[in-house]
């Protein structure tokens, strides 16, 4: 049985369910994908336009429902036609209404990198994401450093690696961006929302760029990403591609989102 930590507020919250997910069974699964890996990293550095990694996501802590649930591969479909480079797939079944089939559906339909998004604390997690076809996870520092996951990122980090896939290592805070600067990790994601009270200032990208140079490593903006001046503006302070979620999903035309998104630069 693994632990569980009991709160309902901010990021132990959301830790709290993925080990409840994990108790539960929600990363078993039967599929066994060995695709050479997709690398996000050259698929952002070979991008014409805007890198766009845009995200499938039906509910949030902070919106709620965002969209009602669709084929997921059509959406895939319709994301990349329109020129998404990569997708972020939720595999958290609570409150984001995500699962990890959906990972191993888009992966029969697409030939683009995938992202695991989840609130990843375990080996039961990487397995999972290697297994349904995913190219890299997401690691987020702060869980880490409140010690609320299995193991030390770092060693998840390796775990990763040592399955073939890539690891992008989210940061909110100064102290946080410098840290992983410093221990060169090659794929950065800032997140523009505080995940302890879900406040959003597209404007922490910039003032984390401000404070310390981002090296060789790779910067993508998080959160709060809803129009082409959006885009412009991260571009210029500093970062490299962007995730975009809500403002995709909450719109009566996907492709017509993502497109008007890509062409922004």
């Amino acid at each position: 049985m693994s632990k569980f930590v009991r709160t309902d507020l901010g990021i132990k919250r959301l830790v709290d369910n993925s080990f409840k997910a994990i108790d539960e069974g929600a990363y078993e699964t039967t599929h066994s994908f060995t695709h050479d890996a997709i690398s996000i990293k050259k698929a952002i550095t070979l991008c014409p336009h805007s890198p766009l990694i845009t995200e499938m996501k039906f509910s949030s802590p902070s919106q709620g429902k965002i969209r009602s649930k669709a084929p997921p591969a059509e959406i895939a479909t319709t994301m990349i036609e329109s020129g998404a480079i990569g997708l972020s797939v939720l595999t958290q079944p609570y409150l984001f209404d995500g699962s990890i089939e959906y990972l191993a559906t888009i992966r029969k339909a697409v030939s683009v990198p995938l992202l695991m998004k989840d609130i990843t604390v375990s080996t039961v997690q990487i397995d999972a994401a290697k297994k349904t076809g995913a190219d890299c996870i997401l690691l987020i520092k702060t869980v880490f450093d409140q010690n609320l996951a299995e193991e030390s990122m770092e060693k998840l980090a390796e775990y990763a690696k040592k399955k073939g896939l890539q690891v992008l290592v989210e940061v909110h805070t100064e102290q946080e961006f410098g840290e992983v600067i410093k221990a060169k990790y090659s794929l950065v994601g800032i997140n523009n929302r505080n995940l302890d009270n879900l406040k959003v200032d597209i404007a922490n990208t910039e003032r984390l760029l401000k404070k310390c140079a981002k090296g060789k490593s790779l910067i993508v903006s998080e959160s709060g990403i809803s129009k082409p001046s959006d885009i412009q503006y991260l571009k210029k302070v500093g970062a490299d591609a962007f995730l975009v979620g809500t403002s995709i999903m909450e719109t009566g035309d996907i492709g017509a989102k993502v497109a008007q998104l890509y062409n922004s630069l």
